[in-house]
């Protein structure tokens, strides 16, 4: 099954052109067969930022919105605080394992990760650190398995259907 995806880019430093870590991102969801719907770059602000997203969530489109960039520690790094105010449900476990697997790549520096995963409106919002390195393990290691609807036990994508339950 293709998943429909959108990618967002959060900085305040980079073109479409000099994306290093959307173009992985790029390059990944092409090679797991899936659709990229849209590709933005937006600003490091809560507004910008929230107003993307608002807008995807809107589409029919698409399934799953990826973000990249602002995660960190630093005054500018607001993408968590953006999705927690349109977030329904919170998926910590995503963000558990990604620094559980981020461990191994970086060490303790692990820990200064804040990539998390949310529902909002029914979809899934993954918010993954700008680096190449976190997003290449965030794809190899989690989102390639959990947006592919033969892996088992479970996986994201058969739980499309049921996400807009009341």
């Amino acid at each position: 099954m293709k998943v429909n995806i959108a990618l967002l880019t959060v900085t305040d430093t980079r073109t479409l052109k000099t994306d290093k870590s959307g173009a992985i991102l790029v390059k990944k969801i092409s090679e797991a067969n899936h659709n990229l719907v849209d590709r933005k770059i937006c600003k490091d602000n809560k507004k910008d930022v929230k107003k993307f997203l608002n807008n995807w969530l809107k589409s029919k489109n698409i399934d799953v919105i990826i973000t990249t960039g602002g995660t960190g520690l630093t005054g500018r790094d607001i993408t968590p605080e953006a999705i927690d105010e349109i977030a329904d449900k919170h998926i910590p476990g995503f963000g558990e394992i990604f620094r559980f697997i981020s461990l191994g790549t970086v060490g303790t520096s692990s820990i200064q990760s804040r990539a998390c995963a949310v529902l909002a409106k029914g979809k899934y919002i993954f918010a993954l650190p700008g680096s190449s390195g976190g997003v290449t393990d965030a794809w190899d290691k989690i989102l390639k398995f959990q947006l592919n609807i033969n892996h088992k036990p479970c996986n994201f994508v058969e739980l499309f259907p049921r996400l807009k339950e009341k």
